[in-house]
């Protein structure tokens, strides 16, 4: 009898991009990446050289805190495109070292304790390289539901690996710029439909800091920080609000708690936003017997050691943190709340759009 061969990536990101599914309780699993968002360059810029919309050698643009940034560079170097980042002041001297061997052009934000205010000189900047090179394609990474694609091949992943039983499943994640949960809910519930009574309803839970505008919370501070990558600033026009049944928000030291549990109890290294999912998703996981909970894992905890891990003393016991449940956003307070969002729209200070997808959107920062 043969022996089945395995098939080699063509590169690297190919290796990087494709997730590892751990169960770390009964029907409770981690959708665990090592850089999430390579997933979402990938597609993104093959989509666009197919649809002739670049070509190789073009320069493709973005603003970026750090993941995207690596996650673009990859993709240029796959594809044989010219990368140009304007990144936030909290890329580390590791990722920049790493960017410039790839062959990416990084402009990084003076350093600022305001990530409003970084955002915007992100946003201006890219706007004032636009003037100068039109020719240069702005990825819109916020904007563009291009970013979606990739994610469907990843919603196959997860729909094999659940129970066809007709039970529901619950995916709980960092919302950030809206394509990875968006998208991975939008392909399950398509999938769903598809599969008639095998599959159960898809409901989705999305995890927020507090001082976020994407859901209202942006009128309550962290006096620790804002966790990076799950929330914004600024309106997002990639984020479905609709889309979304319960909204959690937690605190710096809320997530901490949870980063660590999960290294603790289950040897999963992970990111701060991480800790924050998968401390929603045990709470979600517990109020649906016999459902099956994902939660995502976007990147590793390499990022936190100091900030985080470090701190691991300082952690409270998991099992004794609960969320505070709200029924409208001025009631929202730290260290963490829940709210049954159910499908609502986006509220005043995230924009007017109808999010991915749509055709009215009006965000802060677009040309």
């Amino acid at each position: 009898m043969d022996t089945p061969t395995a098939v080699a990536d063509e590169h690297m990101a190919e290796a990087i991009g494709r997730p590892d599914l751990i169960r770390v309780d009964d029907r409770l699993i981690c959708l665990r990446f090592e850089t999430m968002k390579v997933v979402s360059a990938l597609a993104a810029v093959r989509h666009l050289l197919d649809s002739g919309a670049v070509r190789r050698g073009d320069t493709l643009l973005d603003s970026s805190s750090g993941i995207y940034a690596y996650a673009l560079a990859l993709a240029c170097h796959r594809y044989g495109m010219r990368c140009h980042i304007i990144g936030s002041t909290t890329v580390d001297h590791t990722l920049r070292t790493q960017l410039a061997v790839l062959g990416a052009h990084v402009e990084q934000m003076p350093p600022s304790s305001d990530l409003k205010l970084d955002q915007k000189r992100r946003v201006a900047r890219v706007r004032e390289i636009l003037r100068v090179h039109p020719e240069y394609h702005w990825m819109r990474q916020y904007h563009d539901d291009v970013h979606y694609l990739g994610y469907r091949a990843i919603a196959e992943r997860v729909r094999a690996a659940v129970p066809a039983d007709g039970s529901p499943l619950t995916l709980v994640g960092g919302v950030g710029s809206g394509a990875s949960t968006g998208a991975l809910a939008r392909y399950l519930r398509e999938g769903r439909e598809r599969s008639g009574n095998r599959a159960g309803p898809v409901r989705l839970t999305g995890v927020q800091p507090f001082g976020s505008v994407t859901f209202g919370s942006e009128h309550v501070a962290d006096p620790e920080i804002i966790i990076a990558g799950i929330g914004s600033s600024i309106p997002f026009g990639n984020v479905t609000h609709t889309a979304y049944d319960t909204v959690h928000w937690l605190s710096f030291h809320t997530a901490l708690t949870g980063s660590v549990d999960l290294l603790r109890r289950h040897a999963v290294f992970a990111g701060l936003s991480t800790g924050a999912s998968y401390a929603a998703a045990r709470w979600e996981h517990a109020r649906v017997p016999g459902g099956t909970t994902v939660f995502i894992a976007p990147d590793t905890g390499h990022r936190y050691v100091d900030t985080v891990f470090a701190r691991h003393q300082e952690a409270a016991d998991l099992d004794d943190l609960a969320p505070r449940t709200v029924s409208s956003l001025d009631e929202l307070a730290l260290p963490w709340a829940r709210m049954e969002w159910n499908g609502a729209p986006a509220p005043a200070s995230a924009g007017t759009g109808t999010g991915a997808g749509g055709s009215t959107w009006s965000a802060e920062g677009e040309p």
